[in-house]
């Protein structure tokens, strides 16, 4: 999904150094993990010019072979993350102890053939999972050839569009978030809500589910509802002259863009203070934290300390920063050498893959839906200027769905 987003900007998570151990125990017990969860979308949705690709690399000496697509040879930002991800792949074997699997990366350059050519070749190679591809665009194809291999895919778009039948999505999605902001806020006695999102793909999202979630909620209604897209005067307004009759204001957008709502906002006579203000991970933002208006906000995002315990491992281990989505592939390294070591050979089927009870990663609890979509376990954050600060922290376990 294209959504307004920056590599770092998203959310963190809880301890994430024993997954394996930890995802394992869950499951041969049959109990809930412990975790988080997140929103945001993937920054690298957009892959820049390819150059030519690179040699397919292996990863791993186990007897389980497992394809990995990344757009390892894109420009830009998209290659810088592909790298990045890969990196947290490799540390995922070194942390798991001796897993059973191997492997197979492939790099799709950016570019949908060049996925569906990656696929082939890890499937021709023995892949009874595929991990990736980044890019929404380059899912269909990968989905295509492993469907007829009847091999399962968990891939790292944020386009729930793209998830389906043995596809699953191990991302951000905004879904996540804002089912989790309007839960908590509900429960500390919010009722009247009032939004003002972004006339883009991720504003698009985020509707349906904030819409969804505040019908669920029979004691909520929806007094205000307006979207913007280059001037936000108009529509800013409109939710302004409403806002006497709410007692919530929900802002979905990243950080520079929710900031000049906030200013826009006030601008049309809108007093924030009085009102509390509610969001999504992609508040999580420096220029957010810095914002006077937005001071006291809460927003769902994964717990901090997993993403800070993980990068601190990561920057000893290849001396650089992660980019915020290297969990997802180190989680799903993690996923699949647990379920090798425990599930034996109905490891990946989609009864396995879809337990109930989830999986515990480093930004959270997560687990898969049978639509392909995912549900993450997060925290609620205020912003305060020092940053985000924990308010209610992240679920122990899922309730029944």
């Amino acid at each position: 999904m294209a959504g307004p987003l920056d590599p770092n900007s998203a959310a963190s998570r809880p301890e994430p150094s024993r997954i394996g151990r930890r995802t394992a125990l869950g499951l041969l017990l049959g109990a809930p993990l412990l975790s988080a969860c997140s929103s945001v979308s993937n920054p690298f949705e957009q892959a820049g010019p390819a150059g030519p690709p690179q040699q397919p690399t292996v990863a791993g000496n186990g007897q389980v072979k497992v394809g990995m697509i990344l757009p390892l040879s894109a420009a830009g930002n998209a290659g810088v993350a592909a790298q990045s991800m890969r990196h947290a792949a490799e540390m995922a074997l070194a942390e798991f102890q001796n897993p059973n699997i191997q492997l197979l990366i492939k790099d799709d350059a950016g570019s949908p053939q060049g996925a569906q050519q990656g696929a082939q070749q890890a499937c021709d190679e023995g892949a009874e999972i595929i991990l990736g591809p980044l890019f929404a665009g380059s899912v269909p194809p990968t989905a295509q050839v492993a469907r007829a291999r009847n091999v399962s895919v968990i891939a790292f778009s944020t386009d729930s569009s793209v998830a389906g039948r043995g596809v699953y999505l191990l991302s951000f999605l905004p879904e996540s978030d804002v089912n989790r902001i309007v839960e908590y806020s509900a429960g500390i006695g919010k009722r009247s809500f009032a939004a003002l999102l972004p006339d883009n793909a991720y504003g698009t999202v985020v509707e349906g589910a904030f819409k969804t979630a505040i019908s669920r909620k029979g004691s909520c209604r929806i007094v205000a509802f307006e979207k913007y897209s280059g001037d936000r005067t108009a529509s800013a307004r409109a939710v302004a002259q409403s806002l006497a009759g709410a007692d919530t204001l929900f802002l979905a957008d990243d950080g520079d863009a929710v900031v000049a709502t906030a200013d826009a906002l006030t601008a049309a006579g809108a007093n924030l203070r009085n009102i509390q203000l509610v969001g999504t991970g992609l508040w999580d933002n420096p220029r957010v934290y810095a914002s006077a208006s937005l001071q006291g906000g809460l927003y769902a995002a994964p717990d901090p300390s997993g993403f800070r315990a993980f990068a601190g491992r990561y920057r000893t281990r290849f001396g650089s920063e992660p980019v915020r989505t290297a969990t997802l592939a180190y989680d799903a390294v993690a996923l699949v050498a647990a379920l090798a070591r425990t599930q034996g050979p109905q490891r990946f089927a989609p009864d396995v893959l879809t337990n109930a009870s989830g999986f515990a990663g480093i930004d959270g609890l997560f687990r898969f839906r049978t639509d392909g979509t995912n549900e993450r376990g997060l925290a609620v954050m205020r912003v305060a200027s020092a940053g985000g600060q924990a308010v209610a922290g992240s679920p122990k376990s899922f309730g029944a769905t």
